[in-house]
């Protein structure tokens, strides 16, 4: 008798585990309406700024791109042209829940130094088929199928990476994958060392609820919905092997991704050059907003040292 019941609290304590891993598993990471270009996880409407307006698309010559993913999902992103076509590109990788267009002012800035430009729908956002994020886990595989199709098309590609919060920890771990010698240079802007710390936080803040034992429900959970768990989207775990420069950027007053979590990445870098750009005062994704200009030509000023590099 005892036996049994032991076994059936085990099975009840399963059940609602998978139960309570599953809303929040949806709740953080399954897209609303796959239809929908603007759809992203309930979440988005605890996390995201109102007041951020969707920028102009540049007015440059333009393309739609599209590749495959190794899982089978149609993923696109847009090819704009320089004026004067060179072998310098940049891959602008958008935040959680946005898509590509909120990676079109920064593509502006790009555009007028020379660059090529891609700015991709990540999986699960904007035009790019599929129903779960994974927080830069199979994102970061997909920026490598990026990285070759830019390959086919130029061969002779210098290519830079920038992203923003979950676009930064997507970069990150791709360029830590990358064998590619064509990547010279890493722009994370406010990416954090873990999704599984960030979601403890924000459990916390949007719940009021302890990370222990939901975090470790969801991570389970995460593994059968999308095929990775949460605790694999975690840049801390890669940045020793990224072996390009990088530039880490944070705003001092960030709630979301907190500034030690920036220090964190910068202290366990193996990069050959690394650098921190730090902006005071400045909450989580704004550090653009806060001071374009300034923002702009500390990156060019970081990337302008390796132009030896990009046979321009």
């Amino acid at each position: 008798m005892k036996k049994r019941l032991i076994f059936i609290f085990l099975c009840i304590v399963l059940i609602l585990g998978y139960a309570v891993g599953s809303y929040f598993v949806d709740f953080a990471l399954k897209r609303i309406d796959p239809n929908d270009i603007d759809s992203g996880p309930p979440a988005c409407a605890d996390i995201h700024d109102p007041s951020v307006i969707i920028p102009y698309k540049p007015d440059f010559q333009n393309e739609i791109w599209t590749i495959q993913s190794a899982d089978g999902l149609k993923l696109n992103a847009t090819h704009f042209s320089p004026y004067q076509p060179n072998h310098r590109w940049a891959i602008l990788v958008h935040g959680y829940g946005r898509d590509q267009r909120y990676a079109w002012d920064y593509a502006e800035y790009y555009l007028n130094e020379g660059y090529e430009v891609l700015t991709p729908d990540l999986r699960s956002s904007g035009t790019s088929e599929g129903i779960y994020l994974t927080m830069g886990a199979k994102e970061s595989d997909d920026i490598l199928i990026w990285i070759e199709k830019i390959l086919e098309h130029d061969p002779d590609a210098k290519i830079i990476l920038h992203g923003v919060s979950m676009g930064a920890a997507t970069v990150l771990i791709a360029a830590a994958k990358s064998n590619s010698q064509n990547l010279v240079a890493v722009i994370e802007d406010c990416g954090y060392t873990s999704a599984f710390n960030m979601f403890k936080s924000q459990l916390k803040v949007i719940f009021n609820l302890p990370s222990f034992p939901i975090m470790n429900f969801v991570d389970i959970v995460s593994y059968y919905k999308t095929g990775v768990a949460i605790t694999e989207a975690a840049p801390i775990l890669f940045v020793k092997n990224i072996n390009v420069p990088t530039l880490f950027i944070h705003g001092t007053d960030d709630k979301l991704v907190p500034y030690y979590m920036m220090q964190e990445l910068y202290d366990n870098s193996h990069a050959p050059i690394k650098e921190i750009f730090s902006v005071e005062g400045v909450g989580h994704a704004s550090a653009k907003n806060f001071n374009p200009d300034a923002y702009f030509n500390r990156i060019f000023s970081f990337l302008n040292q390796y132009k030896s590099r990009d046979n321009h």
